[in-house]
């Protein structure tokens, strides 16, 4: 889809971090650009400042595991912008600590989002992509989280594992049709984003986490050093924006580092090993 001026984006998690750095850059590159997050009031602060640039923005505030929540967006959307040409399913939670202290709602509030959240950005909105006969394109974020293991990140690897298989399943069955629709999944290493801080739009259906030892607390301090010294979310959104622009499936910002776990888990897989303990 090399033509993005005049088209319209959707991007959700948009109100910060890399889904923020998407909108600035479609806005850069001529398009309109509906933001979607669960956080209102950060919203609302990043589209007036988008808006008084001169952006075409429409803000919605939508809980992305809510399916009903999805539709209804899919439908105001049409309304108010028409298609929706570039989807980015960039919502996205996080839990630390060792799988036998995640609580199931641990578990079910972090499928909700970066799972189910994906699914449903795909099901709404693929029909109509494919229904348009326009050039479109999906861009799902996963995370290097997707391509090999780390431990204390069970139900955030198990997500991000599947964005990874349902994103190249589906570049593969459009490819069979011929389809007008491309894909790309999202790939990056460490970023300087708030996923740390996602504790903050955990709903009272899934009560807070539970109580995690010095091990996993010790992983995530490492962690959140390892964020806060991480790529930007600008150089991951110049990459998208190539990448959907170009048609590339794979967007791998932070290769060094994002390589070194997915080669090293092949490795273990090629030569029959356990797996190597990062």
């Amino acid at each position: 889809m090399d033509q993005l001026n005049g088209r319209t984006a959707l991007v959700t998690g948009a109100a910060s971090g890399i889904g923020l750095a998407m909108t600035q850059a479609f806005i850069a590159e001529g398009m309109n650009v509906v933001m979607v997050d669960v956080e209102s009031d950060r919203l609302e602060k990043a589209a007036r400042e988008l808006r008084a640039s001169g952006a075409n923005i429409i803000t919605a505030v939508v809980d992305v595991s809510k399916a009903h929540q999805v539709q209804s967006l899919a439908e105001r959307v049409d309304a108010e912008f028409g298609p929706v040409h570039l989807l980015c399913n960039n919502a996205g939670v996080e839990v630390i600590g060792a799988t036998w202290e995640q609580t199931l709602d641990d578990w079910r509030w972090v499928i909700d989002v970066n799972l189910w959240g994906v699914i449903h950005g795909v099901h709404t909105f693929l029909p109509r992509m494919r229904a348009s006969g326009q050039e479109c394109h999906i861009v799902n974020t996963a995370s290097m989280a997707g391509l090999s293991s780390a431990a204390y990140m069970s139900s955030y690897n198990v997500t991000k594992f599947g964005v990874v298989a349902l994103s190249e399943t589906l570049y593969k069955e459009l490819a069979h049709e011929g389809s007008k629709v491309g894909v790309s999944v999202v790939c990056p290493g460490l970023i300087k984003t708030h996923i740390l801080e996602s504790r903050r739009n955990r709903p009272g259906d899934h009560p807070d986490e539970g109580t995690f030892g010095e091990a996993s607390q010790g992983f995530r301090a490492a962690l959140s050093a390892g964020v806060q010294s991480g790529y930007e979310p600008a150089e991951v959104a110049r990459q998208v924006v190539e990448a959907v622009k170009e048609g590339h499936f794979y967007v791998i910002p932070a290769q060094e580092q994002v390589f070194k776990g997915a080669l090293t888990r092949m490795d273990d897989i090629k030569h029959g090993r356990n797996p190597t303990v990062r």
